[in-house]
């Protein structure tokens, strides 16, 4: 998956924002201020690193050689998938897991966020 695919379903993900908190090599995509995604840019291979249940997130790493435990981040709650030439991760994977991360980063929101996200689908 390239880079711009990425960001087009990064971006797509209701009250999505990107900020750069690590310096102008890490795209890191937020909801209501909670990290859902970061990118490492300059990377080579490119990395996405992705908040997962950890009965999920174990799963990921034992079907797919190319998903580790999560880069620099807490190993139990997010994965790291390492972007090979092969791509052998399937696109649809890479977006569900993304979708997956978002909805559980929602899902940790309070009430009165929840409600600001949902009048910002309208």
């Amino acid at each position: 998956m390239q880079l711009n695919d990425l960001i087009d379903i990064l971006e797509k993900q209701i009250g999505s924002s990107l900020d750069y908190p690590f310096g102008d090599d890490v795209m890191v995509y937020k909801v209501m201020g909670k990290m859902f995604a970061l990118i490492g840019v300059e990377d080579n291979p490119r990395r996405l690193n992705l908040k997962c249940e950890p009965n999920d997130a174990i799963a990921y790493r034992d079907i797919y050689e190319n998903v580790i435990a999560g880069y620099h981040m807490n190993k139990k709650h997010w994965n790291t998938i390492y972007f090979d030439k092969d791509d052998s991760m399937p696109n649809k994977v890479i977006k569900d897991m993304i979708i997956d991360s978002y909805d559980l980063v929602i899902s940790k929101l309070t009430k009165k966020q929840k409600e600001e996200l949902k009048a910002l689908s309208k």
